[in-house]
């Protein structure tokens, strides 16, 4: 059976921390800003980690 390739799209939106985690862009940044607190644009600057629940079927997208 042939290795699986990355899937191009998740390896764009996530990548993997020295420690094994994998990162993530946080979600409604992209538009409709002005309607958004000050606060709460400078935490959606920050990334997110993605969850113990999406962490297996992720990792197997970007595995390389």
């Amino acid at each position: 059976m042939p290795k699986m390739k990355t899937k191009s799209a998740a390896a764009k939106r996530f990548k993997t921390t020295k420690s094994g985690k994998i990162k993530r862009k946080q979600a409604y940044t992209s538009h409709l800003a002005p309607n958004k607190t000050t606060k709460q644009k400078r935490h959606l600057r920050k990334d997110g980690l993605v969850h113990k629940t999406d962490f297996k079927r992720i990792k197997q997208l970007i595995a390389k």
